[in-house]
């Protein structure tokens, strides 16, 4: 995986699955329409930085952890490495 947006939207998804909440739910709670979360998590689509502040408030994470997707990289190795 190699575009910072789908393996930010990829890091997103899973975020949000941790913490329990929809997509839906997100977007209600920074203030965006719904299908922009959906196109977040695909990678079509960046957040604006105002948006990762209020994300990471929401998930109650840093910044910083939004942007913790080195185990992609390592996943895609390891399977590499299998096949």
């Amino acid at each position: 995986m190699s575009s910072l947006k789908k393996k930010f939207g990829k890091r997103l998804k899973e975020l949000i699955k941790s913490k329990g909440l929809i997509q839906e739910k997100l977007a209600e709670l920074i203030s965006i329409e719904p299908p922009n979360i959906s196109k977040i998590e695909s990678g079509t689509h960046f957040p604006l930085p105002e948006n990762i502040e209020k994300i990471a408030q929401v998930l109650n994470i840093s910044v910083k952890d939004l942007f913790d997707f080195e185990h992609f990289d390592e996943n895609a190795i390891l399977l590499e490495k299998i096949i």
